[in-house]
């Protein structure tokens, strides 16, 4: 061969190696992506091989999905479009976003099926009992003032008309999406991940969960923790196995006040106007939209464990539930079967965790 030859075979050979050189390295997996939201957290666990410059990009569409969220449905933020929608002229229709229609209607029709035990015009009842963006004390209110706002509760004082994308207020009722728009806010970001060709991932917005294929090359299923409910650091009671399905708990351990030795929840009853008082102390509800089981599982947590879980059965809802004891120093465990279909009854059954009676092929609810 020629010098000429050689010459350019050698800077040939070069310009490989330099480019293979400057490749990015593919990141260990799972690769992580967290951060704060919502008064909360966000975490993001990816499977697929990306690298470092991918992860930067995923991350900016997550937060896209994020903000988009919070500057649609948050009530703290006075730009917020819910804020406007909740200061809009009563009676007069108010063209909404897509997401903010798809939620409301959501909400509605969780809202029906469970006998306005969700119902996200109670607003301003969260406010009067010092859970909501109103700055208050954190004290029981006068009645007087609970029967105020409970008067202006209920789902038939808000028209909502998705065909045409509108809504209206009949009465002055402020709507609280907290009940259901971080559930919508998973779903998204989900599915902006599988729009970017990820398809192993597991998305947790402040304790709601959606997963995607597998958590490793070995194809182990993403695995959740079920929290015991007590207060102090959290602790798994239960661990599943979870594959392309979502996953969304309300408890009532969380966040309240106590007043004269007695603890008021920040879950109210919109049919009473009052905090919930019964032994369901954590509701878990499997479903493929982590907005509807966001919905299920704080419309289960308002009509407690008889009420909610006869409901769960008839519409077969996948549904967990952690139970008190009479003694109040411990709790049962109780699945309904479409819980029990998606995980096995002998599975549970050897966790402890009690099957009720009901369809044995129950499948959770596409609607509402």
């Amino acid at each position: 061969m020629s010098l000429p030859h050689l010459r350019f075979a050698f800077l040939t050979l070069l310009l490989v190696a330099l480019l293979a050189g400057c490749s990015e390295r593919t990141l260990e997996t799972p690769v992580g992506i967290e951060g704060d939201i919502f008064g909360t957290f966000y975490q993001v666990e990816i499977s697929d091989p990306i690298t470092a410059s991918r992860r930067d990009e995923l991350k900016a569409g997550i937060l896209d999905e994020l903000h988009g969220v919070d500057a649609s449905m948050s009530t703290y933020r006075d730009d917020a479009e819910l804020v406007a929608f909740d200061h809009s002229p009563l009676g007069e229709w108010q063209t909404l976003s897509a997401p903010l229609i798809e939620v409301l209607s959501i909400a509605h029709r969780v809202g029906e099926a469970s006998g306005g035990a969700f119902d996200v015009t109670v607003g301003g009842l969260v406010n009067l009992w010092s859970f909501g963006p109103e700055a208050r004390p954190r004290e029981v209110p006068a009645d007087d003032l609970i029967e105020q706002r409970l008067a202006e509760v209920g789902m038939d004082t808000l028209e909502i008309d998705a065909d045409h994308g509108r809504a209206r207020r009949l009465k002055d009722v402020f709507v609280d999406l907290s009940g259901v728009a971080k559930g919508y806010a998973t779903d998204r970001v989900a599915a902006y991940l599988a729009s970017q060709g990820i398809d192993n991932y597991l998305v947790n917005i402040g304790g709601e969960l959606e997963v995607a294929g597998h958590r490793d090359d070995e194809g182990d299923p993403w695995r959740i923790g079920v929290e015991i409910p007590r207060d102090g650091r959290p602790r798994a009671k239960f661990v599943l196995p979870l594959e392309d399905t979502s996953v969304a708990t309300s408890g009532d351990y969380r966040n309240y006040f106590e007043e004269n030795g007695r603890r008021y929840s920040h879950t109210i009853d919109p049919r009473t106007g009052r905090p919930i008082q019964h032994r369901l102390a954590s509701v878990t509800v499997v479903d493929d939209s982590n907005a509807r089981a966001d919905a299920w599982a704080t419309a289960m947590s308002v009509l407690g464990e008889d009420e909610g879980m006869d409901l769960a059965v008839e519409r077969g809802l996948a549904v967990l539930m952690l139970v008190r004891n009479d003694a109040g120093d411990g709790w049962n465990s109780q699945a309904s079967p479409a819980f029990a279909a998606r995980f096995g009854r002998d599975k549970l059954e050897g966790m402890g965790i009690e099957v009720v009676d009901g369809p044995a092929d129950g499948v959770a609810a596409e609607a509402p």
